[in-house]
């Protein structure tokens, strides 16, 4: 399905979306797992130099920001969200100046930068944490993280029940008999944010950035830094937090949002002017929290608080019309409940790729494609994860020798699979790397990928890739798509499995049903997932389908 778009229409259209409001309202941002997209000396894994080189897949993409995982220095205990040195890019993924280079380049091409933040934890190797260790038990150095003694007649269990969410137990016995916590991995230490140190040298990291010209950040494990008072027994496993209706000990405690608030005063104090290379606008942040319930996350994106929080009921949708729009619906309510906008996502490092959870194949790549259209037509902002625009599928028959997820060598907790949404992407040519490099790849690429690379895809009118494109073309043309002040969305009407609304100028249909469905045609197709047959009056859906239409 075709459509005609000039660029400067393209151009005036993105201007008055910029200008009606904050940039990230209606921004499309596209996840880089920095170790995954790019490699340009030839060690098999990404870094930034690579990332450099191929912005112009991300321009041409028609994207608005793209979001980087964590660069700095490292051991790589868990991917780079163990961190030893927060202002300094760790050998693996270039220097500093490759880190400035890549920010100038983005802005250049109009893209923003967004770079994580790991405030919960450090790594092991942190030089505070090292002073910890080599400290007596009450030495002032063991503050900045919980350090406890254990229960039991000679200290030997944990402080408490808690437990880590790779699996096992949360605490970790150091050789003077003292715990210190760990939610995630033990060479991930958690950091003691009532301890003024903590919330200083934060702040002064987060300048650090801004003051190279990054447009934000995404806050890792947003809803961790605070714990309860006491840090009492729960009596279940850490995963509850995903299924439970209140606050755990550990996570979404209240105390969070003063440290969000904080955060907010400085990221608007570097509102203002013009960035190196780039354009003036507020500098956001974007909570990554898992909150029990829409209204709990709403709490995060209050005037004062972060800009955005992921929408993470929407990632964890099954392929079931009546739980989206309840997603849909109950999401959007919360957000404007508190003057924010809502943040689609469906797809990130730490998940199974949609085309599979969807049912993999064939299948599974159709309801993907859908998918995409029914979230790049809501309105508020999308994440894309790379490789999503590809079609690409998770990758689950990886060999144990060559996995390197740490949740995958522990007992219990996440199922150890992150390493199958991590594959590197594939770029050109016939067989492994695909051009993701010089040679070789951290982690092994399917055989079976050479269709699904960027060159490959290029130019064809029925891949996915070109999807994308027109997808986030006629976004940028069309204010009634994504914008969150063009209008209302109004459902309409529709069979069981299939959803249909209208807004401003445009309407969606998702049919979600194994079979075509026969209706009333809502306007005129523009783009769908998969090929619409119409008449006029009326139209036959494929199966899982999404067609957007101009009234």
């Amino acid at each position: 399905m075709t459509h005609e778009l000039t660029a400067s229409r393209l151009a005036s259209a993105s201007s008055k979306v910029t200008a009606s409001g904050g940039w990230w309202r209606d921004a499309v941002i596209y996840q880089v797992y920095v170790r995954s997209f790019a490699d340009s000396d030839g060690d098999g894994v990404g870094d930034l130099r690579g990332v450099r080189a191929r912005l112009p897949h991300l321009a041409r993409l028609g994207v608005d920001a793209v979001w980087l995982t964590p660069f700095y220095v490292s051991p790589q205990a868990d991917g780079g969200y163990d961190v030893a040195d927060y202002r300094a890019v760790d050998p693996l993924f270039g220097d500093l100046a490759d880190a400035d280079d890549l920010v100038r380049a983005a802005h250049a091409l109009g893209l923003r930068v967004i770079v994580d933040v790991v405030p919960n934890h450090t790594s092991e190797r942190h030089p505070w944490f090292q002073e910890a260790l080599a400290a007596p038990a009450g030495h002032p150095a063991r503050d900045r993280y919980h350090f406890r003694p254990g229960r039991g007649a000679a200290g030997e269990l944990p402080p408490n029940d808690w437990e880590s969410v790779f699996g096992g137990p949360a605490w970790t016995r150091t050789p003077d008999g003292a715990w210190y916590l760990h939610l995630f991995a033990p060479e991930q230490p958690d950091l003691n944010w009532e301890h003024p140190e903590v919330a200083e040298e934060f702040a002064s990291v987060l300048r650090f950035w801004l003051d190279l010209g990054v447009d934000g950040f995404r806050i890792d494990v947003a809803h961790g830094m605070v714990k309860a008072p006491g840090m009492p027994d729960i009596g279940r496993g850490a995963q509850a937090t995903l299924i439970g209706t209140e606050p755990l000990p550990f996570f979404d405690q209240d105390g969070v949002h003063e440290i969000h608030r904080a955060w907010r005063r400085l990221l608007d104090s570097y509102s203002s002017g013009l960035r190196p290379g780039g354009a003036p606008g507020p500098r956001i942040g974007v909570a990554e929290a898992w909150a029990p319930t829409s209204e709990r996350l709403a709490l995060y994106v209050r005037p004062d608080e972060m800009h955005q929080a992921f929408n993470f009921r929407f990632l964890n949708c099954p392929w079931d019309t009546r739980t989206m729009r309840t997603v849909i619906d109950e999401s959007l309510a919360a957000t404007a409940s508190v003057g924010a906008t809502t943040t689609w996502v469906l797809s990130n490092h730490d998940v199974v790729r949609h085309v599979t959870r969807y049912g993999g194949g064939a299948q599974g790549l159709a309801r993907a494609r859908a998918a995409a259209l029914l979230m790049l037509a809501l309105p508020g902002s999308a994440y894309l994860y790379q490789g999503e625009e590809l079609g690409l599928p998770e990758v689950v028959d990886l060999p144990d020798e060559v996995r390197q997820d740490p949740a995958f060598v522990r007992s219990a907790g996440q199922d150890g699979l992150r390493d199958g949404c991590r594959i590197p992407l594939p770029w050109s040519g016939e067989e492994p790397p695909y051009g993701f490099g010089p040679a070789g790849t951290w982690l092994p690429q399917p055989r079976d990928w050479a269709p699904l690379s960027v060159a490959a895809q290029t130019g064809d009118p029925h891949s996915t890739l070109e999807l994308y494109r027109a997808a986030l073309e006629l976004r940028r043309a069309l204010p009634g798509l994504g914008s969150p002040d063009a209008g209302p969305l109004t459902w309409l009407s529709a069979p069981d499995g299939v959803l249909l609304f209208t807004r401003p100028g445009f309407a969606c249909t998702l049919n979600s049903r194994s079979e075509p469905l026969e209706l009333p045609s809502p306007g005129r197709p523009v783009l769908s997932s998969a090929p619409v047959e119409t008449d006029g009056r009326t139209v036959l859906l494929p199966s899982d389908s999404c067609t957007w239409w101009a009234l």
